[in-house]
């Protein structure tokens, strides 16, 4: 059996004993009121912010879960908010991306210590930027000074005039060539959303496989994830979801759900329900074996603009840590696009998660901003502390 498919098979048969473990479970008393009363008192404060739908879920270690909604989604109509519906997973794809790159190396197939250029070479180039001295390893840290440029929106007029442009990964790469690095490589951190088109590149040239696929085929498929599906170049999203909104300034709220993601290699909608499972499933050591698993969990801090959204944050490969109030951290990748801003959460031992799906972005001021992720990040908060102290 080769290491492929030796990964395969466990993934396979992780995924089988997660489904069995579900429905030992689904039949049990929901979780307890105090815990499920919180959640649903902080659905309904993130409502309150001005936040037109939010959907919400909380999964117990013995598997019982919790679930509240709060809010409309869709302003027309007032259709009430699913707590099954799907929303776009944007940035917590860079998890699945990491993921991925991870199983690579535990089968010998790359190296995290390989540069650019040795996978994609003269890609990286132009005013600074240098792939010969770039390692995968930086790209899944945020750690290459790549600069963060992706073609995007800030009005409704540039959403309508770009809701529908298709980009390839070299064209995303191309634009953000022509900006020079924030710092040399390693020696800084900054979000970079072109490292990780160009790790989906890698992970192309590696198997021969679009990104995509080897997402679906490693863990998508292994661990049952039926509801997180790719979109690709479609604006549509499968049903049932909330409309998204996204809110550019006094009077100019806008319903946003028809675009295309600008990365469409690794954009896929989800739901609560998988995001979860993902979660717990990585961090039970179900998608990795233990010494790719620990790499993943090797941290370094965040830049200090971004500490203002994950206080105390720190980056591994793919993965944030952040301090629970209850003492000890947990694991998350939010996502934020076109409307739809979700956080989640994950103890270190993949036992308790939970996941908030927003579908409007009050992306007109920054304190607006701040207060939704904050109040967000309470729920995910008081979630995984519901039961005692958090993990170290």
């Amino acid at each position: 059996m080769t290491s492929t498919s030796r990964t395969r098979l466990a993934v396979v048969l992780a995924g089988a004993m997660l489904l069995a473990a579900e429905a030992a479970t689904a039949v049990a008393r929901p979780a307890g009121p105090s815990a499920a009363d919180q959640l649903r008192r902080n659905t309904e404060a993130i409502h309150a912010l001005g936040v037109s739908g939010v959907q919400a879920r909380v999964v117990a270690p013995d598997g019982r879960q919790s679930v509240a909604t709060s809010g409309t989604a869709d302003l027309r109509t007032g259709r009430p908010v699913s707590s099954d519906g799907y929303f776009r997973m944007a940035s917590t794809a860079k998890t699945l991306v990491a993921t991925v790159v991870l199983q690579l190396e535990a089968e010998g197939r790359l190296s995290l210590d390989d540069t650019v250029d040795h996978w994609l070479p003269a890609v990286v180039r132009g005013n600074g930027n240098d792939g010969s001295r770039i390692t995968i390893r930086q790209l899944l840290q945020h750690t290459s000074g790549i600069h963060n440029f992706l073609p995007g929106y800030t009005s409704a007029e540039e959403y309508y005039q770009q809701r529908h442009d298709v980009y390839s990964p070299e064209q995303l790469v191309t634009r953000a060539m022509a900006h020079a690095p924030d710092f040399p490589p390693g020696e800084g951190w900054a979000y970079s959303n072109p490292g990780y088109v160009l790790l989906g590149m890698i992970i192309q040239r590696a198997t021969g496989h679009p990104a995509h696929r080897e997402i679906e085929d490693r863990v998508l498929r292994p661990l049952g994830l039926d509801q997180t599906r790719w979109t690709g170049t479609s604006s549509a999203l499968p049903r049932p979801h909330a409309e998204a909104y996204q809110l550019f300034g006094p009077g100019s709220l806008v319903d946003v759900t028809d675009q295309v993601a600008v990365d469409h290699e690794t954009s896929f909608a989800t739901t609560t329900r998988d995001e979860n499972r993902l979660l717990r499933a990585l961090l039970a050591g179900r998608l990795l074996p233990p010494r790719q698993l620990a790499e993943m969990k090797q941290t370094v801090p965040v830049s200090a603009d971004v500490q203002q959204w994950w206080p105390g944050g720190r980056y591994g490969l793919g993965l944030v840590e952040r301090p629970l109030s209850c003492g000890g951290t947990y694991w998350s990748h939010e996502g934020g696009d076109g409307g739809y801003v979700t956080l989640n959460g994950v103890t270190d031992d993949g036992r308790r998660s939970a996941v908030v799906s927003m579908s409007e972005a009050r992306g007109d001021t920054p304190e607006h901003i701040l207060d939704q992720e904050n109040a967000a990040s309470t729920l995910i908060d008081d979630a995984l502390c519901a039961g005692g102290r958090g993990t170290s």
